[in-house]
């Protein structure tokens, strides 16, 4: 079968490690089966793999890959849950496993023609979604479904800031927060990126680092370092950071008197669970709300994909189908 594989890594340049061409069909454990491939989407999880985080080079090669929707043996239309893991070791969330993973760092990834996954891991993907659309929600989607409904607390009429637009967690929250009625602030540094944010929902768009109208309940915070400081600063007394991402660095001066005067909270968020796929793929349907799509390429064109993310040419999500 076609795949996309991390053959190599490389820090500086991870283009480098990738290899499209030919790999054998996945091995099927018991209780696995595989998924026909009709859809996958590109996440910044695959990028950080070629450098070497979280895929250390004595796994290689690797296919890569979080996210994909297609159908399974028995015909069914399915999107793949991604997080490999026992809900009963996490408590009742399987995110919580100690020895959960995703595909692609201990198992082969999606980013092919076909792959293997647990049973449990397929949610029945709705007619009304297509396998463009359902591909983009795994990892993206769900992150920023659970970093809103579940992490950050919020309730109707809540006012929300989202860091970053045009990254794929940041599109998704702006488009699921404007449809769960928060009023939505975003800031990129792009003023074309702003004024699609303001397109897909967002209430008021700003400069990176530029002061609010007002002071916000809650941030989604993917960036990190660059906007960490600012983030702390645009939160109302007793607001919450819900941080599930560092693509600018991981070591931003914390803050801390700002954090504990302000009784500011910061939580941490990965991913989401199976019901919270299922969820979020009916919020969908019923609000009619839909994934941002920068580009659809085939898969043997992913190289020109991850060229883009790289260099974050982007707005949305960048789709792969083989």
């Amino acid at each position: 079968m076609f795949a996309v594989t991390a053959t190599q890594i490389d820090a500086d340049n991870p283009l480098n490690g990738l290899t499209l061409g030919e790999r054998p069909d996945p091995e099927v454990p018991d209780g696995w089966t595989t998924v026909t491939v009709k859809a996958t989407a590109l996440n910044h999880h695959d990028l950080w793999s070629l450098r070497g985080v979280g895929l250390p080079a004595d796994r290689l090669p690797m296919i890569l890959g979080c996210d994909a929707a297609g159908v399974d043996e028995d015909g069914n239309e399915v999107i793949v849950h991604s997080v490999i893991g026992d809900p009963e070791r996490g408590g009742g969330d399987e995110t919580l496993d100690p020895k959960r993973s995703l595909l692609s760092e201990l198992h082969q990834g999606t980013l092919a023609e076909k792959v293997a996954v647990p049973r449990r891991n397929l949610v029945r993907k709705p007619a009304e979604l297509s396998f463009e659309e359902a591909a983009c929600l795994p990892t993206a989607w769900l992150t920023a479904y659970r970093m809103l409904f579940d992490k950050a607390g919020l309730q109707p009429g809540a006012t929300v800031l989202v860091q970053g637009a045009g990254g794929g967690v940041a599109t998704a929250a702006i488009a699921l927060a404007s449809a769960a009625g928060f009023r939505v602030f975003a800031t990129s540094r792009s003023e074309a990126k702003r004024k699609r944010a303001l397109e897909f929902g967002a209430d008021v768009a700003v400069e990176s680092g530029a002061r609010l109208p007002e002071r916000v309940d809650a941030v989604i915070e993917t960036v990190g370092q660059a906007t960490w400081s600012h983030s702390l600063k645009s939160l109302r007394p007793g607001g919450r950071i819900v941080v599930s991402g560092a693509t600018s660095g991981q070591v931003p001066p914390a803050e801390l008197n700002r954090v504990f005067f302000l009784q500011l909270q910061v939580v941490g968020s990965t991913m989401g669970t199976r019901e919270q796929l299922e969820r979020l793929a009916r919020f969908l349907v019923k609000t009619g709300t839909r994934p941002l799509i920068d580009r659809t390429l085939p898969l043997s064109r992913a190289r020109d994909g991850f060229a883009a993310m790289e260099e974050g040419d982007l707005f949305g999500k960048i789709v792969f189908t083989p």
